[in-house]
């Protein structure tokens, strides 16, 4: 009998395999850890200060004495969730203590925040004393406008859960049990769906009693299921009224039955949820089984059956896992953001079974909607239908934010639980959708695809140990092989140094040595640079001594597919290098488009790599390439050609180029919002642009074209190192192959990212 795995689902919204490491270095890295608090007042002056502070706060906090609900307008709770752990359940590794499991916590705060925009504090509570847990839970409450509970172990975790629940008025959510039932109820339901059955008429098996087991038959019970249609099976078999060993949460399930295993119970069953243990199911069992089979084998971090195994058996059969690896993973980053998300919004007492059962019912139907392509390639580059494969959406489907909040939100109106309901949803999911930049979401889904469409990528720079890094995370992601160029000692002497044994999935390439490459490289590129004043000797000489030149050579000659270098030389001479192997693509600028990230806004600067001063037209080429990019990455571009002036209020040398790129683009009649001269004050304000009524902006702009080099690559700095911004790139656009230069101070997932573009864009080009 398999044994009982009571923490299953966990947030595997990667897949990228990592090493312990590197990931103790991304943790060390910077500062400490993976959260920081940043205030969002200005705080500069001391009216700024008083403001704030004293004498200023004096008058929010009379006000909330007197009304507790006008804290949600005050402060920050109606956005702000504690993750909450006393480690006794920690990822699959037990109990590791409060402390240990803090690295989790944060990173359950990382996730609030990149898929839902919520602040979220991790608190790790030093006891596994149930009433004192609860009892400092409970007193730190007023800080707070929700609860996620963590990696506490059951049955524990039902007692706390349902006494804070008891006692307070913000929602409380066990991610663990309630999370992964409400990604499992999204994917039955779409299965049931599939194969015709209606669940008040389905028979279905859970194997593991643990919480999210538990937690997955109460919704479904909740959704219809009747109370004797549903098998329980614990370490001990099925849980049936004759039993004496039983706990409340188990007995809650019992049912009168002769069955008594596992084997006994799938016998003609419709449905199996495994949260149990890896074999825990065998292939005979699901040939037991009803027409048409669903399996969810759900344990991690392998399954109770694997697909290959159930497909040998049962064609038929329809399967869903935990694993990022297989179709149809549930994976509980599809639920918490966006129920507490919605549930924010609308200040909710609690999440009760009506907003589960609505966030379930609105994952659900986002499967069945027609799929866009920024999401398609997530899944290794499938067109995604709904299907057996497609029961569920993909985590970094960008709709997920804009149709599960509004169904939890309406649910909890409905039901009577939302303090301040919504009154405009259309309003609502357009500000939903303003709340998260598509970026990161794009750069995953490349880096997805890349996956599902391996590549040979050229690390030029091949000695540098953050080069070997990248391409051995580029090779464990399984994004292909990596091929490093340099020399073979100094490159085994960097993997024993970072502790990794021996170079398979590796290619490991001398220039001075690669003497059956040499020649037709040396030829190729003396064809490209002979009338530029180098001899045949000259080209020779840099393919042996010039690894940028070799790797490029490497890419031309289709020996690699794309190409990442820049870590030893600044961006002009990797550029020059670059130039000399490849050509532009007909009808292109070669430029640089730099991506900024803030806290709340994403921006596209160029260009801000190449050309020095260019003159009007090719600043109309470089809007339209880069209008293009940016809509490759989700956005809808609105391009501003910046000035230091706005619509000529102040005429200077050169400072007419601006307009005449607009006149260009006038002539070219594009398909995207264009305007200028404008200074960036105007462009990027709101209320600024509003003085302006025949502005053809209609908000700010998120493309900003600047009128030389020099200018561009400042602000780009200047935006990365004082504003705070997430910088990617320059991204090197318009060459023939793809070619990514990275800043020579570029960390590894800096590298790995670059690179993901190069390659993407090698599938791009055939």
């Amino acid at each position: 009998m398999p044994t009982e795995h009571e923490n299953q689902s966990h947030d595997e919204a990667f897949s990228a395999a990592v090493t312990d490491q590197e990931a103790l270095e991304m943790h060390a890295s910077g500062r400490r850890g993976k959260i920081e608090v940043t205030p969002t007042k200005p705080l500069t002056t001391q009216r700024d200060l008083s403001l704030a502070y004293s004498p200023g706060v004096a008058a929010p906090c009379r006000v909330i004495r007197d009304d507790p609900d006008k804290a949600y307008d005050y402060t920050a709770k109606g956005n702000l969730v504690a993750v909450i752990s006393n480690g006794t359940a920690v990822l699959g590794l037990g109990n590791l203590g409060a402390l240990a499991s803090k690295p989790v916590m944060e990173g359950k705060a990382v996730l609030f925040k990149r898929f839902a925009d919520i602040d979220a504090i991790d608190l790790e509570i030093g006891t596994e004393d149930v009433d004192r847990l609860v009892d400092a839970v409970a007193l730190t409450a007023p800080t707070f406008g929700g609860i996620n509970l963590e990696d506490i172990k059951a049955p524990e975790c039902f007692i706390i859960e349902q006494r804070l629940r008891e006692m307070l008025d913000i929602p409380v959510f066990h991610d663990d049990q309630h999370g992964t039932a409400i990604i499992t109820a999204a994917g039955l339901i779409n299965a049931l769906d599939l194969t015709g059955r209606d669940l008040q008429d389905t028979k279905v098996v859970i194997n593991g009693a643990g919480a999210a087991a538990i937690a997955c038959l109460d919704l479904i019970k909740a959704m219809g299921l009747p109370h004797d249609n549903a098998i329980l099976c614990d370490t001990k078999g099925v849980i049936h009224k004759d039993r004496t060993d039983l706990n409340q949460w188990k007995s809650a399930h019992a049912v009168e039955t002769g069955l008594r295993t596992l084997t006994e119970a799938m016998r003609g069953a419709d449905v199996f949820l495994g949260l149990s243990a890896k074999g825990a199911v065998t292939a005979e069992m699901v040939r037991s089984m009803a027409d048409k089979p669903i399996v969810f084998a759900m344990a991690n971090p392998d399954p109770e059956i694997t697909p290959e195994e159930a497909h040998t058996v049962r064609p038929d059969v329809i399967m869903a896992t935990g694993r990022s690896d297989y179709p149809n993973q549930v994976n509980n980053v599809l639920g918490f953001p966006y129920i507490f998300r919605g549930a924010l919004d609308v200040q909710a007492t609690t999440i009760n079974d009506a907003m589960k059962i609505a966030a379930a019912y609105a994952i659900a139907a986002l499967a069945r909607q027609e799929v866009p392509d920024e999401v398609s390639i997530a899944y290794r580059n499938r067109r995604l239908r709904y299907g057996p494969n497609y029961l569920i959406p993909t985590p970094f489907d960008p709709r997920l934010m804009t149709d599960v909040p509004p169904a939890v939100a309406r649910a909890a109106a409905d039901s009577g639980v939302a303090r301040k309901p919504i009154v405009d949803y259309p309003a609502y999911a357009a500000q939903l959708r303003s709340r998260l930049s598509p970026t990161g979401s794009r750069i995953q889904l490349i880096i997805d695809r890349v996956r599902g469409n391996p590549k040979r990528l050229v690390f030029a720079e091949g000695e540098e140990e953050k080069m070997v890094r990248a391409a051995i995370a580029w090779r464990n992601s399984g994004l292909g092989t990596p091929i490093l160029v340099g020399r073979e000692d100094e490159i085994h002497a960097t993997l024993n140094q970072i502790g990794v044994a021996g170079t398979e999935g590796l290619e490991i390439v001398n220039a001075r040595l690669a003497a059956e490459r040499n020649p037709d490289y040396a030829d190729y590129l003396y064809r490209r640079l002979q009338r530029s004043g180098f001899l045949l000797r000259d080209c020779q000489r840099l393919i042996h001594t010039d690894r940028n030149l070799f790797a490029a050579c490497m890419v031309a000659a289709g020996d690699g597919d794309a190409m990442v270098t820049g870590l030893t030389r600044p961006y002009r001479s990797a550029l020059d290098d670059a130039l000399r192997v490849f050509d532009p693509k007909p009808g292109e600028q070669v430029y640089g488009l730099s991506i900024l990230l803030a806290r709340n806004q994403t921006v596209f600067l160029a260009d801000t790599s190449v050309h020095e001063q260019p003159e009007p037209e090719m600043l109309a080429d470089i809007a339209c390439q880069a209008a293009r990019r940016v809509r490759d990455l989700g956005f809808e571009p609105r391009v501003a050609l910046l000035s230091f002036s706005t619509f000529g209020d102040r005429v200077v040398q050169n400072s007419t180029r601006m307009k005449e790129a607009v006149d260009a683009l006038d002539r070219r009649k594009v398909d995207f919002e264009y305007d200028g001269e404008l200074s960036a004050r105007v462009a990027l304000d709101p209320d600024l642009l509003r003085l302006y009524p025949f502005c053809r902006l209609s908000a700010p702009a998120n493309v900003l074209i600047l009128p030389s080099l020099h200018s561009a690559h400042i602000g780009a700095i200047m935006l990365q190192q004082i504003g705070n911004c997430t910088a990617i790139g320059p991204l090197l656009q318009g060459l023939a192959k793809p070619v990514q230069i990275v800043p020579m101070n570029a960390g590894v997932s800096d590298i790995i990212s670059m690179a993901a573009i190069a390659a993407f864009e090698s599938s791009d080009r055939g």
